[in-house]
């Protein structure tokens, strides 16, 4: 960018009728010659990056080649299963809706999550309800400090502050739903010989949103490259239904309603997105401040929360690690 060009969310316009078509042409091209697969299942959550993920697939292979995977469980949104079902139809693909209650039953989910909770709110019981949320980075100096916010049938809620093993114990608990899904995303794509497709946008698959083997294990990840504002403009080029498109980004995990900014990101996702291109591009932060309403000294500590992430969450990305190579099968 030269200095006479103004920093504006211009910058994340793209050409969608060319970013659809080579998009489709690489899953063609890596579904014929490196994953050797007839077709792909996607996880349905109602959400804007699984619904553009999989018209992305069916523009790529047809509707006949993919299939859709619906997974609420107790704590799903109300709307969840509706709007994963508007988006079938409307892609016209074949897909199965499963009930993962029972198996996170039996698991234990719920009783160890309601468990980890009471260490820190000890009045928890049946009908509570609750989730994780994030400090303010602006209000907090090199740190971010955790909450559970709970809220009791009766309507009143509690905010306290979350020590590391009862967070450490709730996020492993949580991470059960989306290793459950994985595994099903896998039981199905192996009965078909298809492959898995990952929905991680460019915000989410940088930023380490996501769990290992859970929803970060895929065969194939159609718009990790894409950040979430190109998503939605994706979407609209695809036709996806409006009231998806219109639908706040949320986390649909926890039993309160849980947006991503206030459990992970340091912004709402079209402001991340722009400091996140920004830190990417060499973007002074004067520049991304004056676009986004912060102050420059404020950009720089969302671009400090994003080194801090990516450090932090590298692991995530990593093989795993062996004593020696293995040369015959290095270059996979």
């Amino acid at each position: 960018m030269t200095q006479s060009q103004k920093f504006s969310s211009n910058v994340l316009a793209i050409d969608l009728e060319k970013e659809a078509a080579k998009i489709s042409s690489i899953i063609r091209e890596n579904m014929k010659n490196n994953l050797k697969r007839r077709g792909i299942v996607i996880g349905m959550s109602g959400g804007i990056d699984s619904s553009v993920t999989a018209g992305l697939a069916v523009k790529a292979l047809g509707k006949e080649r993919v299939f859709g995977l619906e997974m609420p469980e107790r704590h799903s949104a109300t709307e969840t299963t509706s709007l994963s079902k508007a988006v079938i139809d409307h892609l016209g693909i074949d897909s199965v809706r499963i009930d993962i209650s029972p198996i996170l039953e039996s698991l234990g989910f719920y009783r160890l999550y309601d468990d980890a909770v009471r260490m820190v709110i000890p009045e928890y019981t049946a009908g509570w309800k609750s989730k994780i949320v994030t400090s303010n980075i602006f209000e907090h100096q090199g740190f971010s400090m955790m909450s559970i916010v709970a809220q009791s049938p009766d309507g009143r809620t509690e905010k306290a502050r979350l020590p590391l093993k009862p967070y450490l114990e709730i996020v492993a608990a949580t991470n059960f739903k989306q290793r459950t899904r994985k595994m099903l995303e896998y039981y199905h794509a192996d009965r078909l010989n298809f492959a898995v497709a990952g929905t991680p946008n460019r915000l989410e698959y940088d930023q380490g949103f996501f769990v290992k083997l859970g929803d970060g294990a895929a065969d194939i990840k159609p718009i990790a490259h894409l950040y979430k504002t190109q998503v939605y403009q994706m979407a609209e080029y695809l036709g996806i239904p409006e009231k998806i498109r219109k639908r706040p980004p949320t986390t649909d995990t926890y039993s309160l309603s849980q947006g991503q900014d206030e459990f992970y990101f340091s912004l709402p996702y079209r402001e991340m997105d722009l400091c996140l291109y920004g830190k990417n591009n060499g973007i002074e932060t004067s520049n991304v401040a004056a676009a986004i309403g912060l102050l420059p000294e404020q950009v720089q500590k969302v671009y400090d929360d994003i080194d801090t992430k990516r450090d932090t969450t590298r692991y995530l990305h990593m093989k795993p690690i062996l004593m020696e190579a293995v040369s015959e099968i290095c270059s996979i």
